[in-house]
């Protein structure tokens, strides 16, 4: 490893050999956390100010954040010309397709579906995994998944899944967004482990931002700001601070430590700290669905790293 802190990729075996899941566990719970809040806040805020401009302040601020730190950090490994259409590619998916769909999408469906089908991204993130890169077909993690999306359906039909085609054209949104999602959890590993999980979320971030700009920026122009308030500005600041900076940095510096289809399956754990805090600030109530829900999800996560 570099004195920055970057591993080349030659690198990327040795010192993930350094760093178990005990040190990354607590990582792990906080990129989840930073994420599972995104489903009550986005809730609220998106009834207030329309996505398109939610996104569009969301992706402004995020990216220049992080360009900003990258710009004060010195990089050994310069960006390879092969690797720029990459980049471009991790910026479509991660802005238009994964979080412009994801706010698009949530402002036309109910609270609890946004989380039951981001709960499904460990399926897809296994299957593009084995046939991407190439990472090993392990039933044992095959049955962790399947187990804690039992967990996740469970806690989410208890309330917050309504079921009705009024939903349907959002959460076929979301469901794009998912696997933009997952997409752009695989094609950017490789990036990470080569040059950085900061770089490469500020560079695809930026990327996607640029792309997305004429468009966002009609929006803000056309939206009424007389109907917006102090905290819902307050959740596009955490949007952008709490997950397009500090979640997805810690994502990617995750997974250049374990495979990609182990990482995903701790996704299953945001649906579990997401109704939690439900029930601390929205007085949402916790029954015994909540509970055996949350036990047979840590049982497939627990499962996954037997």
């Amino acid at each position: 490893m570099n004195q920055q802190g970057i591993a080349p990729a030659t690198e990327t075996l040795s010192e993930s050999a350094k760093l178990g899941l005990a040190a990354l566990l607590p990582l792990i719970l906080t990129q989840q956390t930073l994420g599972a809040l995104c489903f009550p806040i986005g809730v609220y805020s998106l009834k207030i100010i329309e996505p398109f401009t939610f996104a569009f302040y969301r992706f402004i601020l995020s990216s220049a954040v992080l360009l900003l730190l990258v710009k004060f950090r010195n990089h050994a490994i310069p960006i390879e010309r092969k690797d720029y259409p990459r980049i471009f590619w991790l910026g479509i998916l991660i802005i238009p397709l994964n979080q412009t769909l994801y706010l698009w999408g949530q402002s036309l469906t109910a609270a609890g579906h946004g989380s039951v089908l981001f709960a499904t991204t460990p399926i897809w993130v296994f299957v593009m995994a084995i046939f991407i890169l190439k990472e090993r077909l392990l039933w044992r993690r095959v049955l962790g998944i399947a187990i804690a999306l039992i967990g996740v359906i469970t806690i989410v039909t208890s309330g917050a899944l309504q079921v009705g085609t009024d939903y349907l054209f959002g959460d076929l949104i979301i469901f794009f967004s998912v696997l933009s999602w997952a997409g752009y959890t695989i094609l950017g590993k490789p990036l990470a482990e080569k040059y950085g999980a900061l770089r490469m979320t500020a560079y695809a971030l930026a990327t996607g931002t640029v792309v997305y700009f004429p468009f966002g920026l009609y929006r803000a122009v056309q939206y009424d700001y007389s109907q917006s308030t102090f905290g819902a500005w307050m959740s596009v600041v955490y949007f952008a601070i709490g997950t397009s900076v500090i979640a997805y940095v810690i994502w990617y510096y995750v997974l250049k430590h374990m495979p990609a289809s182990r990482m995903a399956v701790f996704s299953n754990i945001q649906p579990v700290i997401a109704t939690t805090v439900a029930y601390f600030t929205l007085g949402e109530t916790l029954g015994l669905s909540f509970f055996i829900g949350a036990t047979v999800v840590l049982g497939g996560v627990l499962l996954t790293e037997l």
